[in-house]
């Protein structure tokens, strides 16, 4: 039995088709996230973009994202190693560093809903940022429990 693409790929070698199918579709690589000036460190915040459907956490333009959003991280196999700030659980870090899936991950468990049953979706747990007024975001910042 062969092992699967990402244990055997880099994130360079992977076709498009199987970079895509790395995401997990937990979305939180949308919401907003602070950074400390004095010491580089990124917080996230439970506030999300407003093209996010909370329901699915997918775009609901997520071939016009970097048009209507510029500041819109694009993750590409040339960023690698930018990936530091994405979640622990994000494939695109986990591979990057070198790590496995989690089982939850839709192409080990071979299930998109396992994302949402592990409580690692962003659905209901955060407000879209029209709602929240700009100089409030300090007071959304959360903190990851670690997986």
């Amino acid at each position: 039995m062969s092992l699967p693409f990402w244990q055997t790929k880099t994130l360079s070698e992977m076709s498009n088709p199987e970079w895509e199918s790395l995401c997990d579709g937990c979305a939180r690589c949308c919401m907003h996230k602070l950074e400390d000036e004095d010491t580089g460190e990124v917080h996230y915040t439970s506030i999300v973009c407003r093209y996010l459907d909370q329901d699915k956490c997918q775009c609901t333009d997520y071939s016009q994202r970097n048009v209507n959003v510029p500041e819109c991280v694009l993750l590409t196999p040339e960023r690698v190693d930018e990936f530091a700030w994405l979640p622990n659980t994000c494939a695109y870090r986990l591979i990057a560093e070198g790590k496995d899936l989690y089982d939850w991950h839709p192409l080990v468990s071979g299930d998109k809903a396992s994302v949402q049953a592990a409580g690692i979706a962003v659905t209901g747990k955060v407000v879209d940022e029209r709602s929240v007024h700009p100089d409030s975001h300090q007071e959304y910042i959360i903190r990851w429990v670690e997986q």
